[in-house]
């Protein structure tokens, strides 16, 4: 190992037969270089612990709002609202599979709890969707509010870490910030105010959605 830029340079090697599942990464304090041999990415002097969290957190999110299109589509999937949540989910899709990707490269565990938003989140998407389509999109209200704060609060901590250095992570959240704020439209534009009390069910959603951020960022 040699110092290079400041941190530690991890040199990048193929692994023998049964070698991965001995090896561990060692890491030296809070900012180190990394390069990965799945990837070949470099990452130079990273604050390792707050994007361990917000690559856990978001993927855990983005998880729990897949299982809640898959409920709402399995309610709803061949009403005339189908179309639309399936519009929604396809581009969640895309956002769980772009953090499954990130938490390979950055070396991050899941949260523990994904078994748990597996059921909660189905459940969640499927009981509201039983209440009608108005139901079904005060849900996505709910959540997609909820999941674009949380979207704009990590990026203003990248912004003050450091812009250029997480500028690749930056780009993806705030686009995938950006079509959360279109599901949220969507939502409303299908009536989800109208559904039966409407205030009730978001506010208590989104207490849910608060909950499940903290304990998936730490656990």
């Amino acid at each position: 190992m040699a110092l290079a830029g400041g941190g530690l340079r991890v040199p990048c090697r193929r692994l023998r037969r049964g070698e991965g599942s001995r090896r561990r990464w060692a890491l030296q304090g809070m900012h180190a270089f990394y390069r990965f041999c799945s990837t070949g990415a470099a990452f130079e002097s990273i604050n390792k612990p707050v994007i361990d969290r917000i690559i856990r957190v978001d993927h855990a999110g983005e998880y729990g709002a897949n299982r809640i299109y898959a409920g709402q589509m399995a309610v709803l999937g061949r009403t005339s609202v189908g179309p639309v949540i399936r519009h929604m989910w396809d581009q969640e899709k895309e956002h769980l599979k772009k953090f499954n990707d990130l938490m390979v490269s950055y070396r991050v565990r899941p949260t523990v709890l994904l078994p748990f938003w597996n059921v909660t989140g189905f459940v969640l998407g499927a009981g509201t969707a039983l209440l009608g389509k108005k139901g079904a999109m005060a849900c996505t209200v709910a959540v997609e509010e909820s999941i674009s704060h949380h979207y704009n609060n990590q990026i203003r901590k990248l912004m003050e870490e450091d812009p250029e250095k997480y500028k690749e992570l930056l780009e993806i959240i705030k686009k995938f910030r950006d079509e959360e704020l279109e599901h949220h439209d969507i939502g409303l534009e299908h009536d989800a105010e109208l559904a039966p009390a409407y205030s009730v069910l978001k506010n208590a959603i989104q207490i849910g959605c608060k909950a499940a951020i903290f304990l998936s960022e730490r656990i």
